[in-house]
């Protein structure tokens, strides 16, 4: 069993419903109105809550920030390279994001945070370097840890089985000539983002239909995963939301007038 902090954390895990919740403690003297929203997602999901003195609460969380809410509940399920599959036999274009190099556990949790924003179906990240705090992970992401599918990966093989799916594979690194700008992003693809210090390796890059790089200007020489990440799958999104704004002016305007742009 683990533990989640925080009424941000432990609502998403309640109404996610991918964990089993064993009980939700809030603190004994926590305004209703704070109390308010845990308890009505605990009662819809049938979760037991508890109040208890402060000091228990204490000795259950990792510091003191919890704001008079924990759940105690099992560790979060992953998804399965078989799900995910799955998954993908339902959706069009879809956009996948693969991270390597991750050394923090809050940067994990801002990107996922991210990722879930930007319309990412799943993340993918090696099962041999996954040793993360899931209690820091589920605060920083601000519930997307609790929604969005994680997939833990063994091998590349797994990036096979989307290319012949027709997934492109982007890998973004340092240095290539190609810019993110450039590049067609509104098909299905997953883009893959490694660390400061490792970067993308060997296996994957070998996997890689192309490469892309963020353009920077001044002093700064590379970006950190997080941030990485977030200009990737910010441009993305941008370049989905305008190639639906043209399907739909191409639908408003008529089947003769599709695809005309007017000045």
């Amino acid at each position: 069993m683990t533990s989640l902090e925080g009424a941000q954390c432990v609502i998403p895990a309640i109404l996610a419903r991918r964990r089993r919740i064993q009980v939700v403690l809030l603190k004994r003297d926590l305004p209703e109105s704070r109390a308010q929203d845990v308890l009505e997602a605990a009662e819809s999901c049938g979760v037991p809550v508890r109040r208890v003195e402060g000091s228990e609460l204490d000795a259950v969380a990792h510091g003191k920030s919890h704001g008079g809410v924990v759940a105690i509940c099992s560790t979060l399920p992953h998804t399965t390279e078989d799900e995910l599959e799955e998954m993908l036999d339902r959706v069009r274009d879809p956009l996948l994001l693969l991270l390597e190099g991750v050394d923090d556990d809050r940067n994990l949790g801002f990107t996922l945070r991210t990722a879930e924003s930007m319309g990412v179906l799943a993340v993918l990240v090696k099962k041999h370097v996954w040793d993360f705090d899931e209690t820091e992970v589920a605060r920083s992401s601000s519930g997307a840890y609790e929604r969005l599918p994680l997939v833990r990966f063994e091998s590349v093989d797994v990036l096979m089985r989307l290319k012949r799916r027709g997934i492109l594979v982007y890998g973004c690194l340092a240095g290539v000539r190609r810019s993110v700008f450039e590049e067609d992003l509104s098909c299905g693809v997953l883009l893959a983002v490694g660390g400061e210090k490792r970067g993308l390796s060997g296996a994957v890059r070998d996997v890689c239909d192309g490469f892309v790089t963020i353009p920077t200007v001044g002093g700064a020489s590379s970006l950190s995963l997080s941030h990485a990440g977030a200009i990737l799958l910010g441009e993305a999104m941008r370049q989905r939301h305008a190639k639906q704004m043209r399907l739909r002016r191409g639908l408003e305007n008529g089947p003769g007038d599709a695809g005309v742009e007017i000045a």
